[in-house]
């Protein structure tokens, strides 16, 4: 998956009629189920959908994604609440991943040189989350982002470039504060 390589984004008529149907069955049998109790009942959605999430994630009732079919969770990864996944364009979240509280996860943004029309200017690309990572809470994921293994993101920090593994960043935008030492 190339990260760096932003995509002309596009919604096309199909993907709008997916994603009203989604957010009517969001609304209607994902968001009300809140506890733990229908957590596999929530999984089940999300496959439905064509999310490639496994049976030990963990994925909120609060979490809000934009579209499940470009949505790959590994095993215990987790989307915590009120979080939000707008992934236009991929979200993977490997083994072990923990997305914090109100963090948002942003897969596409404009074009700068161009002016902003829905459809010359949408540009979209992947985010990619690597085992053990874990972001904080309120933090801000931008598109073409790789956070590297083990690597923790602060809370409320703005991330626009990659993290390399086992580093802890924070800030906005996101800086190096240390590497991570495990024992």
């Amino acid at each position: 998956m190339d990260l760096s390589k932003h995509t002309p984004g596009h919604v096309s008529l199909s993907n709008k009629l997916k994603r009203g149907i989604w957010n009517i069955t969001a609304l209607f049998l994902f968001r009300p189920f809140g506890t733990k109790l229908f957590r596999i009942w929530r999984l089940c959605i999300l496959k439905l959908f064509g999310a490639k999430v496994e049976w030990n994630a963990e994925v909120y009732s609060s979490a809000k994604i934009w579209a499940p079919w470009k949505l790959k969770m590994g095993y215990r990864a987790c989307l915590g609440p009120n979080t939000i996944c707008y992934n236009q364009d991929w979200v993977v979240l490997e083994d072990d991943v923990v997305v914090s509280q109100y963090s948002y996860l942003c897969t596409a943004s404009h074009e700068v040189n161009q002016l902003n029309t829905a459809d010359d200017s949408l540009i979209t690309a992947p985010i990619w989350i690597k085992e053990k990572a874990w972001i904080g809470t309120k933090a801000f994921i931008s598109l073409g982002v790789c956070i590297g293994k083990a690597a923790i993101v602060g809370a409320t920090a703005s991330v626009y470039k990659s993290v390399e593994d086992y580093n802890i960043v924070g800030g906005n935008p996101a800086k190096f504060i240390k590497k991570r030492i495990l024992k």
